[in-house]
């Protein structure tokens, strides 16, 4: 899988076309000129979702209404696709070939795994995070899933509206739990196959991690469901349905659901050590490019073929010594995008990159020769 090209017009401050390499693109410029927001052009084209706000229209450039990104993917000598969003105000509309695509259908032409200094919470931050991850994981491997996730969600949300309905009104608990039965019903059916996803996908993780490609301790990853320690949960539809039933007094007293797998959670140690808690700085990004390396093998060992990888501001959040590694182990694998203000820690791969500098949001000619970047980009330093 190869982007060829992404164009963007009115998406934060880019207006213009970008051709991609095959291998590594180093995207270079000076703070505030627009580098990460190539990346995030990328990360929308790929999952309609920017890395950077649950808010899309933020990223329309302020005083305009309608933004748009387009680009081509390759796969093999011969297919070539046409992918593109336009955004305007709260909607977004998304084309495959100059037709109106579906969501899940669409999701499956790009592919893309982002390192990034927010992606860090699924490292060192709450439960959610990692749970994202897993099901991005997922969705990578079945995009059929967002439609699982999508129905799982608006279940817990009508589930929630009668808990607190109910504690609102005083209802008797015989009352509610009439009116959270069908819910019930749905939410184990979903939540079994929820959970059976993202286990699988956390064993695939676990057998895929590169151990001591940064880190000299072992790494491993678990899937903590609520109903760890609950009985056999071989049987997990029976156990979901046993625990709710158990606990709908105190789902009725909080006004919210308790129980299923938006409340599991992913565990991550480095050396036996959980790393959220007794994990360093580094040891902590060290194990968010273990977990992302380990998902591009997944993605890999699924589809034959490697996703897009994006690490933005790569000399802020790696030192040298974690750059060199990954890049040599990327090599050969993944069309790969890095942003950097500086050069230093990546002059020994400027000859194999495509490098572009950014100014005020476009591409300007790079001379590698020469002892900076672009004589432009140091006039509007």
């Amino acid at each position: 899988m190869i982007l060829d090209f992404v164009e963007a017009n009115n998406f934060r401050n880019l207006n213009g076309k970008i051709f991609w390499g095959p291998g590594l693109n180093i995207i270079h410029g000076h703070n505030g000129q627009g580098k990460t927001n190539w990346l995030e052009a990328i990360h929308t084209l790929s999952r309609t979702k920017s890395f950077r706000t649950p808010r899309l229209q933020e990223s329309i450039r302020f005083g305009e209404t309608t933004g748009f990104i387009q680009g081509q993917v390759s796969s093999g000598s011969d297919l070539h696709r046409e992918l593109q969003i336009t955004l305007k105000e709260n909607t977004k509309t998304i084309w495959v070939n100059g037709r109106r695509e579906q969501l899940a259908r669409y999701l499956g032409h790009l592919q893309v795994f982002a390192f990034t200094a927010d992606q860090l919470e699924v490292v060192r931050g709450m439960p959610e995070a990692r749970r994202h991850f897993l099901d991005r994981g997922v969705f990578s491997l079945r995009p059929s899933y967002v439609h699982t996730v999508s129905d799982y969600n608006k279940v817990i949300k009508q589930k929630n509206r009668i808990l607190q309905d109910s504690l609102e009104r005083e209802l008797r608990l015989e009352e509610t739990a009439d009116l959270v039965a069908p819910w019930n019903d749905q939410l184990v059916q979903l939540g079994a196959e929820i959970h059976k996803a993202r286990t699988d996908y956390t064993e695939r993780i676990n057998a895929a991690l590169e151990r001591t490609l940064f880190e000299p301790a072992e790494m491993h990853v678990g899937y903590a469901s609520t109903l760890d320690g609950k009985g056999d949960i071989s049987d997990y539809e029976g156990r979901l349905r046993e625990r709710l039933q158990l606990r709908l007094p105190a789902e009725v007293a909080s006004g919210r659901a308790l129980i299923g797998p938006h409340k599991d959670d992913l565990s991550i140690h480095l050396g036996g050590r959980e790393t959220r808690v007794y994990g360093s700085s580094g040891q902590q990004r060290s194990a968010l490019l273990l977990l992302d390396l380990a998902a591009i093998s997944v993605y890999n060992s699924w589809h034959d073929d490697y996703p897009l990888f994006l690490v933005d501001d790569v000399d802020a959040e790696l030192d040298e010594k974690r750059i060199r590694r990954l890049l040599e182990y990327l090599e050969g694998r993944t069309q790969t995008f890095i942003t950097t203000s500086k050069r230093s820690h990546l002059e020994g791969f400027l000859s194999k990159a495509n490098v572009h500098e950014i100014v005020e949001g476009s591409a300007v000619p790079v001379d590698l020769n020469g002892s900076s970047f672009s004589t432009v980009a140091a006039s509007v330093k």
